[in-house]
């Protein structure tokens, strides 16, 4: 795996092209997807939320729009550059900042709840991240990850792992305006990441009860909840 440099250079890189491709190469599922991350999430208004990893911020306004009071944060600021243009003209703005999910600017029990969207397989570790990620929330809170997975449905599953492997990184590469290699690291970095049992024994690790998860689209995706203990 890169290391974190090259991994933030490398988003820097692909941040003007990012939402663009995004739609394109999952045919707008992705969206599908963060909206039912929301459903899971179970906002209630007013709550104060936290999502990190997060990018140009599609699951920090999803959130948002359910009510949420929302704080993103980021590692690579120019990602980070591309939240101003999805703020809402009136109401109530998200805040975001440049910050490292395994090292958290913010004060114990914070937040209501903790998101990342396809971001904690980034991380250098991720139960270091997923304990800041719980540090921040309330006794009670919950910590809700949306990331990939590889699919088991044995035809699907291979025809998915062609389009993932061979059209992908270079469609990715095309439509993002982009000539590093963002798009074949984020086929390898899904297919060494732990799925499924595995990452909620991570997130088992890093302190979080009740951990379950929700496979989507055939297993393309996955999103896991866990709480934080009661005191």
């Amino acid at each position: 795996m890169p290391d974190a440099t090259t991994i933030q250079q490398m988003f820097a890189e692909v941040a003007p092209g990012y939402d663009r491709a995004n739609r394109a190469l999952s045919m707008g599922i992705d969206v599908m997807w963060r909206k039912r991350t929301v459903r899971i999430v179970d906002v209630q208004a007013g709550e104060r939320g936290l999502d990190v990893c997060s990018g140009t911020g599609d699951l920090c306004f999803a959130l948002q729009r359910a009510g949420a009071i929302m704080t993103g944060a980021d590692f690579c600021a120019p990602m980070l550059a591309h939240t101003h243009k999805k703020q809402p003209q009136d109401g109530q703005r998200a805040d975001f900042l440049a910050a490292d999910a395994m090292n958290l600017p913010f004060g114990d029990d914070r937040f209501d709840f903790t998101t990342v969207a396809f971001g904690i397989r980034n991380v250098a570790d991720p139960v270091v991240a997923l304990r800041e990620m719980a540090r921040v929330v309330r006794p009670g809170g919950r910590v809700v990850v949306l990331e990939f997975c590889k699919p088991r449905v044995p035809v699907f599953a291979s025809l998915y792992a062609f389009y993932f492997s061979k059209v992908l990184p270079r469609l990715g590469k095309w439509i993002s305006g982009t000539k590093n290699d963002a798009y074949r690291y984020l086929h390898d970095s899904v297919q060494a990441f732990p799925e499924r049992s595995a990452f909620l024994d991570l997130m088992q690790e890093a302190g979080l009860q009740s951990s379950r998860q929700r496979l989507l689209t055939g297993g393309i995706a996955a999103i896991y909840r866990g709480e934080v203990p009661r005191a």
